[in-house]
């Protein structure tokens, strides 16, 4: 099963939650070019769940969603299922890049078991479950190929439109999220304009998004550059900035 990619059209920060997470406004689109693979192998090298990868799965959120599962009632289901299989993770979607892989990885694990296991999850406990692991993870279940994204990201409203073609640059930098917005909190903000450019730009198709300036339309672009000053020459040819970074991309002809 394919685990697709997303980009970010434009994110605007939008506000604070009481617990500290911040709110956002954003269109996300399904990068059907890129994605990881979740394919199920006879190969065994230990008992019980088994996820094979050379991308170190030591602490993966495919685990952690097996673990949910597990912890949702689905035991014995799982433990006879997993017996005499493993799970192969191929992945080709960069870690560290604004692109979402992770959260699309434990997506498509929820939807790979609820489908071989027939386990019978409605949408909306599946998006439940999904929140417990990211809340992009909400988008990757939707199934949509354009979305307005809101909340912390878990609020996603299908937006229907043909997507331009996104020609993608993978630069050798990588983005951590958390110390993005670390250094987005550094500087004082107007969350209330925020807001407003927000809904002018979610009306918009996504053609019409990225005639804006880039970092109009990122809030996180300016303080990725100043945590990482090579991202600076992408800013400065034009380049858009999907998620908290690395990649960046282009319209293509």
């Amino acid at each position: 099963m394919k685990a697709f990619a997303k980009a970010n059209v434009f994110l605007k920060i939008t506000g604070l939650r009481e617990d500290g997470y911040h709110l956002l406004q954003s269109r996300f689109v399904l990068v059907e070019s890129l994605f990881d693979e979740l394919v199920l192998s006879k190969e065994k090298t230990k008992s019980g769940f088994e996820l094979i990868s050379e991308f170190n799965c030591d602490d993966n959120i495919i685990i952690k969603a097996y673990e949910l599962l597990r912890e949702s009632g689905f035991k014995n289901e799982l433990d006879e299922f997993f017996k005499n299989q493993s799970l192969v993770l191929k992945k080709n979607i960069p870690v560290f890049s604004g692109l979402g892989g992770g959260s699309s990885d434990a997506a498509c694990f929820l939807l790979l078991m609820n489908e071989e296991l027939n386990l019978k999850l409605t949408k909306k406990r599946l998006k439940e479950l999904g929140l417990k692991l990211g809340a992009d993870v909400s988008f990757f279940l939707s199934g949509f190929k354009s979305a307005n994204v809101s909340g912390v990201g878990e609020e996603v409203a299908e937006f229907e439109e043909d997507l331009p073609r996104l020609d993608f640059t993978f630069p050798k930098i990588s983005c951590a999220t958390n110390l993005v917005y670390k250094e987005f909190d550094k500087s004082p903000f107007d969350f209330k304009a925020s807001l407003k450019a927000a809904d002018e730009l979610k009306a918009l198709k996504t053609r019409e998004i990225l005639e804006h300036k880039n970092s109009f339309l990122n809030d996180l672009f300016t303080p990725c550059v100043n945590l990482y000053p090579k991202m600076s020459a992408f800013l400065e040819q034009n380049f858009f900035l999907s998620g908290s970074g690395s990649t960046v991309f282009k319209v293509g002809e």
